[in-house]
């Protein structure tokens, strides 16, 4: 996993996929967390963003994701766990097939990975909606409803509920 642990900062290479359907988009969290993010994970040496993306995809939900275009590159600077992180993230747009569950309301996936039990929910695709989580990173919600034709580059400073 690309991760950089230069204490007291903490660098991650985090690849994340947005799949829409039905005018719902999901979401994924820790159950011990407070924030709720877009399915996906840490890259790996070796391994481009898309194939990152398929792989946790086929860890997390047992499905194989259609990669879409890249909607962001984003620099994201925040203090999350008593550390401050910089994190390099690649949103995607993706497809999931037909057969993964859908639910208006409610967990529709549960997995154990490592110590955390990750929750999948699908939500309204509104900023309302994303806002009401909170959803991270929260410049997402804002943008949901108008998603970029072209991908963009984004330096983003946040604050994570913790």
């Amino acid at each position: 996993m690309i991760r950089i642990d230069a204490k007291p900062r903490l660098f991650n290479l985090r690849i994340a996929g947005l799949a829409f359907r039905e005018g719902h988009v999901l979401v994924h969290r820790a159950t011990h967390e407070l924030f709720w993010t877009f399915p996906g994970g840490r890259g790996e040496i070796g391994e481009t963003s898309e194939e990152t993306l398929r792989r946790e995809m086929r860890e997390e939900l047992d499905v194989d994701a259609r990669i879409g275009r890249l909607l962001w590159t984003v620099e994201n600077f925040f203090h999350f766990e008593k550390r401050d992180y910089h994190e390099l993230g690649f949103y995607y747009l993706m497809e999931l097939p037909l057969h993964f569950a859908f639910r208006e309301k409610g967990i529709v996936h549960r997995i154990v990975d490592g110590p955390n039990e990750i929750e999948f929910q699908w939500v309204r695709a509104t900023a309302d909606a994303l806002s009401a989580l909170p959803i991270q990173p929260d410049f997402i919600a804002s943008r949901i409803e108008n998603l970029p034709e072209r991908s963009e580059h984004l330096i983003w400073r946040e604050t994570v509920p913790e």
